[in-house]
């Protein structure tokens, strides 16, 4: 078995290296333009292994960079968040999840890296050309077979995170049985919902090629509003269970502060969140008539009224600022330079060679677009995270500007306690992956 290994890993890498040989052997030569074109597949190939290795280097000096940053001093302004004992508990489940995560991202890479470079996606594709000429069901079928080995592949990896690391650290609260119908649940619904969606952008591209990027772009614009409004309503009851807050001492204060706020709030929710875990959340969702307020059952028995009401102020905030109008409307022009780039992609053979196919497909151009896709992806990422950043520092000054600034904070400090939360992240860490501002910036900036 090693030994069998062994030889797959060196087929892997000797093909790896005879790619990146002729893509440097014609970068330094300048071979005549036709011979270029005839290993344009190859050079492909090559870029999108070098974007995956690149991407996978990213990450993993941030998470080291982040690592060694953990070990910094806490500042005064958060050195009451953890006592002793529990600071070294939080250190412990840090670290410990850090380790996690380069093993689950090293496979994945490892994965998808020797399914690109043994031509595994070609391959599928040609299984599947006998079975059916139809390339709606087609491309359902390749991504749904994709789909499917690959969270078959990760249930271990999930398992042992909720079982093992989270069990480990007194947070989970999932049974084997919930674990098993909440995967049924997220997989049937991705397949229904990710099914549809795909079949309608494939026969869209199959009725015009020419408008499919601005008819996708609307058809998936609209899906997303859709999916908004009606969220709470129609995904959450599928996995929690949500009851209006009862009447009493939270209520009555929660509707006070609204009113007092000019903020019509007549839907504030409870969900069972501690049927999963004992961490604690709130979040607001929703648009026009359909917005409510969840909470937590797990936030109700961990804080008191005022910083309950201050959590609701800091939602309220983002309300009244209008900041899911504003991150809606950012993602509407990098939603429709990804669609008019991919209707580019779709009818060139190039990229289905790159996968291992023998002509243009939907879902092999489609797979190749987003993998080297992925550079651009990232940027606009970062962009909607520097906006998202400034967005809930003017939600917490929103809750401040009421007097409830300390008692935000207090939450804050609660909520990171609770949830082991790393208290100093690295700066290049938070940039590239934190929508929201570190605990310390958040303190920092309402105290101003």
């Amino acid at each position: 078995m090693i030994e069998g290994t062994k030889i797959l890993l060196k087929i892997i890498f000797s093909n790896y290296f005879v790619n990146l040989h002729i893509f440097f052997t014609f970068v330094s030569r300048k071979r005549p333009f036709v011979q270029i074109v005839n290993h344009m597949p190859t050079l492909l190939l090559v870029a999108i292994l070098l974007i995956l290795t690149a991407e996978f280097a990213l990450s993993r000096v941030l998470s080291a960079l982040n690592i060694r940053n953990s070990l910094q001093p806490l500042p005064s302004e958060i050195s009451d968040v953890y006592t002793d004992e529990n600071y070294f508990r939080q250190q412990d489940y840090f670290r410990t999840n850090s380790r996690f995560g380069m093993y689950t991202a090293t496979f994945n890479f490892v994965l998808i890296a020797v399914m690109y470079l043994t031509g595994g996606f070609g391959w599928l594709d040609s299984v599947l050309q006998p079975i059916t000429d139809n390339e709606i069901l087609r491309s359902l079928v390749f991504f749904g077979v994709l789909f499917l080995v690959s969270d078959i592949l990760n249930i271990p990896f999930d398992i042992y995170d909720t079982f093992v690391i989270e069990e480990r650290f007194g947070f989970n609260k999932v049974t084997p049985r919930l674990f098993v119908l909440d995967k049924l649940k997220s997989t049937l619904l991705m397949m229904v919902l990710g099914g549809l969606i795909l079949a309608v952008i494939v026969w869209v591209y199959q009725l015009t090629s020419t408008y499919f990027w601005l008819l996708t772009f609307g058809i998936v614009t609209l899906i997303g509003v859709v999916m908004s409004m009606f969220y709470s309503e129609l995904i959450v009851p599928l996995f929690n269970k949500q009851t209006p807050l009862q009447d009493g001492e939270l209520r009555k204060a929660i509707s006070s502060f609204a009113d007092k706020a000019g903020f019509k709030l007549d839907n504030i929710f409870v969900i069972d969140g501690s049927k999963r875990s004992t961490k604690a959340n709130a979040y607001f969702s929703g648009i026009g008539p359909k917005k409510r307020i969840v909470l937590y059952d797990t936030l109700i028995d961990q804080m008191s009224t005022e910083e309950i009401v201050a959590v609701l102020a800091h939602e309220i905030g983002h309300y009244k600022h209008r900041h899911v109008l504003k991150g809606f409307l950012l993602t509407l022009p990098f939603n429709l330079v990804l669609f008019y780039l991919l209707g580019l992609t779709l009818g060139s053979d190039l990229p289905a060679l790159a996968a291992g196919g023998t002509e243009a497909s939907f879902h092999l151009n489609a797979l190749v677009f987003f993998t080297i896709y992925t550079p651009v992806s990232m940027a606009f990422d970062l962009l909607g995270n520097v906006f998202s950043r400034r967005h809930e520092y003017q939600a917490d000054g929103y809750a401040a500007q009421y007097g409830y600034g300390e008692f935000l904070i207090s939450a804050l400090k609660k909520l990171s306690s609770t949830s082991l939360s790393n208290l100093t992240p690295h700066p290049l860490y938070v940039f590239f992956n934190y929508s929201h501002p570190t605990l310390y910036q958040r303190i920092k900036k309402i105290h101003t």
